[in-house]
């Protein structure tokens, strides 16, 4: 008998993720990858250039563990939880990505003329990363958490401004979907 891999259904998915979000208020803490980026800036002596960084790291181990199980369940995933298949996106999807000049979309979870190192180490590349490194980094500190912070946590807690802050990503991510993508490609 084969192992037929699939990604997991909602309703395996969705319970689990409400779980950790349970276990999470009973203890009284916060998700967010963001803030780990904080705390690894903390511990790498940040602190000595800059104010915000200056505060005890220590007591957010337990989301440090958080980032490992990420890291290790990303792997496990991979490596022994999928068929390898490419990924499936709309047709209609496909096609504008085409139109971009965006080849083999699907194939490849990252495409290849952003993260390839030729197109990466070029200018426009670096602009790129750059650019949009620094637009997240600027924009999930002036909203106070990342998309997963916000989505998962904010909205679970029914809290306003985690609400405004998701409009805002989706909204972003209209616009650069739509607008800036086809001036960048």
């Amino acid at each position: 008998m084969e192992l037929i891999l699939k990604p997991w259904p909602w309703y395996i998915s969705g319970p689990l993720i409400t779980a950790v979000m349970v276990f999470l208020v009973y203890f009284g803490k916060n998700f967010g990858m963001s803030s780990n980026l904080r705390t690894f800036c903390s511990i790498g002596g940040a602190g000595k250039y800059a104010d915000f960084f200056r505060f005890d790291w220590k007591a957010q181990r337990w989301n440090l563990i958080v980032v490992l199980g990420a890291i290790i369940g990303g792997f496990i995933a991979v490596q022994f939880l999928s068929d390898g298949s490419a990924i499936e996106l709309n047709p209609e999807t496909i096609s504008d990505l085409n139109q971009l000049g965006f080849q083999d979309v699907g194939s490849a979870l990252l495409p290849a003329e952003i993260y390839d190192w030729q197109n990466v180490l070029s200018l426009k590349g670096l602009l790129i990363l750059i650019g949009a490194g620094f637009l997240v980094g600027f924009g999930t500190r002036y909203a106070g958490g990342c998309t997963s912070g916000h989505a998962i946590t904010g909205l679970s807690n029914l809290q306003l401004p985690s609400l405004i802050a998701v409009i805002g990503f989706f909204i972003g991510g209209l616009i650069m979907t739509h607008f800036l993508l086809p001036l960048i490609f």
